[in-house]
């Protein structure tokens, strides 16, 4: 069982936002299936929740209960004063801002689920993790949370074409951008997709962890079949291994194709295993040996090899993790 509360605010009296709400709601849409439309969270998404109450009622219901995976994720306000952040709520008053951070975090660690993955695209959002109580200096995250902000506990959110910055990356993440060669996105690869898209001037992104093994937010179709990357061990017995090419591994070496030909001529069998081949190679798993393109190193009975992220995706097929 995986769930996930989804919150976006626009209506606050004093200073209304604009792009809460589409946030929020792109968000959820997205993370409710994976990449094959199979189910991945049972989703609540609340809009304008106009009390800090009620929010923190919400929270704390996602949290109980043993299941795989908890996510919380908040677009609004964000604040921070001498006792620490808080997710503002419509009837914020001051030092009655909204729901503290630290009680959404303490609402995490004393969760029973698995997993408790805690996203934040609001201002002074890094100050989840580090309480007022250490002075800001010590984060106290238990086992299995997770927590990824739009910015750091002295920066502001920015929102732009009725995005957050932060949020527009993170959609581009969890539809595919942030996969790894199986198709799984992680909290890691996402913070790893917004912190390399956004420049030293912009809003930082702030990642922080108490984790044993990455869970998978989402999966989509991986860039090679993963029925392909089980074959890197059959193609190279060992790391060190090279495959050796010839000709009748290249589909155009055939006497129906109007150029010069060498023999052996193109075998469907070979031309099946290169086809494999590319595909590794376009993701950087293989490279051809002494010639730039795998056309040339099949052509002039070359090689090719595994490299190191190949060596890296042999091993996870040898320990049988693919």
């Amino acid at each position: 069982m995986r769930k996930a509360l989804v919150v976006g605010i626009n209506n606050y009296p004093s200073s209304p936002l604009f792009g809460c709400i589409n946030d929020a709601s792109a968000f959820g849409n997205i993370i409710e299936t994976n990449g094959d439309g199979a189910r991945n969270f049972d989703v609540v998404l609340k809009t304008d929740v106009p009390t800090k109450s009620e929010l923190k009622s919400l929270i704390v219901k996602l949290f109980e209960g043993d299941c795989d995976t908890s996510l919380f994720y908040f677009s609004g306000h964000g604040f921070i004063n001498e006792f620490g952040g808080y997710i503002v709520t419509p009837d914020h008053k001051q030092y009655d801002e909204g729901v503290s951070m630290d009680d959404i975090l303490q609402a995490a660690t004393e969760s029973k689920a698995k997993n408790k993955v805690i996203i934040l695209d609001c201002c002074n959002s890094g100050a989840l993790g580090s309480p007022k109580i250490t002075g800001g200096k010590t984060a106290h995250i238990g086992e299995g949370i997770s927590i990824l902000t739009a910015s750091r506990e002295n920066e502001a959110s920015l929102e732009i074409n009725g995005h957050g910055v932060f949020t527009n990356l993170l959609l581009d993440a969890i539809r595919g951008g942030a996969a790894d060669l199986r198709g799984h996105i992680t909290p890691g690869s996402i913070y790893a997709y917004i912190d390399q898209a956004l420049g030293p001037w912009d809003q930082r992104p702030v990642f922080k962890t108490n984790i044993t093994k990455f869970t998978s937010l989402r999966t989509v179709m991986p860039q090679v079949p993963i029925e392909v990357l089980r074959k890197l061990t059959e193609y190279f017995p060992t790391p060190q291994d090279e495959f050796a090419l010839d000709p009748s591994f290249e589909d155009t070496n055939a006497p129906l194709i109007d150029h010069k030909i060498i023999e052996p001529y193109a075998k469907p069998e070979n031309v099946a295993v290169f086809k494999h081949l590319q595909k590794m190679q376009g993701v950087g798993l293989v490279v051809p040996v002494n010639e730039q393109f795998m056309y040339f190193a099949a052509m002039n009975s070359k090689s090719c090899k595994l490299t190191a992220l190949g060596y890296h995706y042999w091993r996870l097929v040898k320990e049988k993790r693919i």
